[in-house]
């Protein structure tokens, strides 16, 4: 099993999808109700700045994925649908580890051949 976030194209994907997705968590569950039930409006303001960022780098990796690997309309759709999702993040990175260790299972098939 990948325990660490490879130094590849979907390894970035997936690190920044998992911030975004904690960015997301703590602006919907922290900083929201901070603002409207303690009148705390700096929380949204500073956690939801950097949700924003980490919501455009992950659709610039999303993009910069889907152009390298050549991946369909579909699943980039996926991948955009994933990121306005609570927790969508989470399962597109779930997915992507899947298929991220089933390539390192045939790339070890292929040498163990040669």
């Amino acid at each position: 099993m990948i325990t660490t976030f490879s130094n590849t194209v979907i390894g970035r994907l997936r690190f920044i999808g998992i911030l975004e997705g904690i960015s997301s968590l703590i602006l919907f569950g922290i900083a929201m109700p901070l603002k409207y039930l303690a009148d705390m409006p700096e929380a949204v303001k500073y956690v939801g700045w950097a949700h924003g960022v980490l919501f455009l780098l992950y659709i610039a990796a999303l993009l910069q994925a889907t152009l390298l690997y050549r991946w369909s309309f579909l699943k980039l759709a996926a991948g955009v649908v994933a990121s306005l999702l609570p927790f969508g993040p989470f399962v597109f990175d779930a997915r992507l580890l899947k298929r991220e260790e089933e390539a390192q299972q045939k790339k070890k098939l292929v040498k163990q051949k040669v």
